[in-house]
């Protein structure tokens, strides 16, 4: 069984920073893209970024590059979403998940496993 726990949602204030750890228990992490999704209330669930295995290769939604960055450390078993220069519009439920190796990185669906999501909220 594969679990995903995220940490470290919070409440910020515009133009601070939040680091979103998720740590994997899975033996097969480096070899899985993984991926940071977000769901604001009354909003489907939305993708904001990916990281192929070896962590050489990242990709963004536009709303959040230059913003945001993903990483990951194959040894620690863990991924990591640091956001910069946070704004309102950014708060949301923010959802860690293991790709399944098929299908775009930006598609729900094409991940398999999901963590239980944090909290990440901005204040004007």
């Amino acid at each position: 069984q594969v679990q995903l726990v995220e940490s470290g949602g919070g409440l910020v204030q515009a133009g601070g920073s939040l680091r979103l750890s998720c740590a994997v228990s899975a033996r097969t992490f480096s070899t899985r893209p993984m991926g940071w999704f977000r769901q604001a209330p009354g909003k489907e669930r939305e993708f904001v970024a990916a990281i192929v295995p070896s962590g050489d290769n990242s990709y963004y939604t536009d709303s959040v590059k230059g913003r945001f960055t993903i990483s990951r450390d194959n040894a620690k078993n863990t991924v990591y979403l640091q956001m910069n220069s946070l704004r309102p519009e950014d708060t949301a439920v923010y959802y860690c998940a293991a790709h399944s190796n098929t299908g775009p990185y930006s598609y729900v669906r094409a991940y398999t496993y999901w963590g239980q999501g944090t909290q990440v909220t901005v204040s004007s």
